[in-house]
């Protein structure tokens, strides 16, 4: 073989070597094979979860649009909008030219999310129901964005805050909580939502765990049969409800009674993001407060 063969067959073999490590490919929340040829450059985020995602993954500097009520961290507020998590604005996303689309899987219209991927956009879709799998966006967000080591240490940490909670607060005596989202409907959340796994580590128990739907819809009526020991209260930001205190007019609840009334910023409590250990935090002291009262 001559030289110049010989440089060629080089020249090939390292071309091809550098494709297959440049090339990544993970499986979203849906069990979806999603395939990058290289890391994404540019990427949108049609929730605001998605967004303190991949911030929290390192790749915030990869971050080209984002969806209008991300509002965290501060430097997600200064890029373009792509429309509100229930109506997208597909021509906008399809403009910033995005190699990656991180959407909300229960979250974003299923029908837009189906147009992006026409247009041969790539999307990694996103639906954390438990905390390991918050953990487990972050790494895979990290390797679809060229930022494995950052992902895999804001994973070890989130995974270690949120067990150490565990350890500290699952052995205490159970507290029947009620969590509210809230007013008009009366909505809550199941089992299988999130928040009643924080609940859970806090050695709480959601009175509508077995409720089929993820955040169903209840009666007063059904509150009070359940006789809650503590109301937890989301709202729209972090002041504390007005509505949280239209309970005090049902004073046979055990929440009302011993004066358990709480409330979450709903960003820390309601998103599948890394600050949700905070959110647990605050809750875990709120259920530490209404067994006080109980002992009382």
């Amino acid at each position: 073989m001559g030289t110049f063969a010989r440089y060629l067959l080089l020249t090939l073999c390292f071309s091809h070597a550098a494709v297959s490590v440049a090339a990544v490919s993970v499986r979203d929340d849906k069990g979806l094979s999603v395939r990058l040829e290289e890391p994404a450059n540019r990427i949108v985020s049609l929730s605001p979860h998605a967004t303190e995602l991949l911030y929290a993954a390192g790749a915030g500097a990869r971050v080209v649009g984002v969806a209008a009520a991300s509002n965290y961290p501060p430097a997600a507020r200064r890029l373009p909008s792509v429309g509100g998590a229930e109506s997208l604005n597909v021509e906008a996303i399809v403009a910033l030219k995005p190699d990656l689309v991180v959407a909300w899987a229960s979250g974003n219209p299923g029908h837009q999310v189906e147009q992006l991927k026409r247009f041969g956009l790539p999307v990694f879709l996103s639906e954390p129901r438990h905390l390991e799998d918050i953990a487990s966006n972050l790494e895979r967000l990290g390797r679809l964005a060229g930022t494995p080591a950052a992902a895999q240490r804001a994973a070890a940490d989130f995974r270690r805050a949120y067990r150490e909670i565990g350890h500290e607060y699952a052995q205490r005596a159970p507290v029947r909580t009620f969590y509210q989202i809230w007013h008009q409907p009366l909505i809550t959340v199941n089992g299988e939502q999130l928040i009643s796994e924080v609940i859970r580590l806090c050695g709480g128990r959601n009175i509508f765990a077995a409720l089929p739907t993820l955040a169903p819809t209840v009666n007063r009526e059904a509150v009070i049969a359940a006789d809650p020991e503590v109301i937890i209260a989301s709202g729209l930001g972090a002041e504390r409800p007005e509505w949280l205190e239209r309970w005090r007019d049902w004073p046979q609840i055990s929440a009302v009674r011993h004066d358990q009334l709480y409330a979450i910023d709903p960003d820390l409590i309601q998103r599948q993001t890394p600050r949700i250990v905070e959110g647990a935090r605050i809750l875990c002291r709120d259920l530490d407060r209404a067994r006080r009262a109980q002992a009382r």
